[in-house]
């Protein structure tokens, strides 16, 4: 598949709800895109294609919790790397650094183990999809602490409008998603 129809075909299996978990929220459930084994194929062949050119394969996967643990894993057990998970504060039994990041109502703090990654490693960072940013930038902030590379960031789904993808970009963080939906 080219990658204009990789797009639309993963469209078409990205289920929108409404008004959840708020009235007037959009939300996009990408679980039909992991229940059938074919679109999820199709899924995780698309990031392992981009990351398995060498100038973009990176030395380990870096997951956000908790989707970006069910794309994250598998892309870095078909690229034949090492896989970090980073997690919400409180869930990892190990010495952590911490990063707390702002959100609509409040903030909430991500946790990664001091000796999840190495200095100079390159790593990609991967989420299920971008709305504000805030989990994905502190996911690279946490990287970075531990003096890794993040060479980009990646997810599904870009939601535009919220302004997440821009504020990444301006942090200096290449992005690559698989496509993107207006409205929120």
């Amino acid at each position: 598949m080219q990658n204009e129809s990789v797009s639309q075909y993963l469209r078409g299996h990205i289920r929108t709800v409404l008004d959840w978990p708020a009235p007037g929220v959009q939300f996009r459930d990408i679980t039909p895109l992991l229940q059938d084994a074919r679109v999820f194929r199709i899924l995780i062949d698309a990031f392992v294609h981009r990351y398995i050119e060498p100038g973009r394969r990176p030395d380990v996967v870096a997951g956000l919790d908790a989707r970006g643990f069910i794309l994250g894993s598998v892309i870095a057990y078909e690229l034949g790397v090492g896989f970090v998970p980073i997690r919400k504060k409180g869930k990892l039994p190990f010495t952590t650094v911490e990063e707390t990041y702002e959100l609509e109502y409040g903030s909430a703090t991500v946790e990664l183990h001091t000796d999840a990654v190495k200095p100079g490693q390159r790593v990609l960072l991967i989420d299920d999809l971008i709305a504000t940013g805030g989990t994905m930038l502190a996911g690279k902030k946490l990287l970075e602490k531990l003096g890794a590379e993040v060479i980009e960031g990646a997810a599904i789904v870009d939601l535009p409008e919220l302004g997440g993808s821009d504020r990444l970009r301006a942090d200096g963080l290449a992005l690559f998603t698989l496509l993107d939906f207006s409205g929120h």
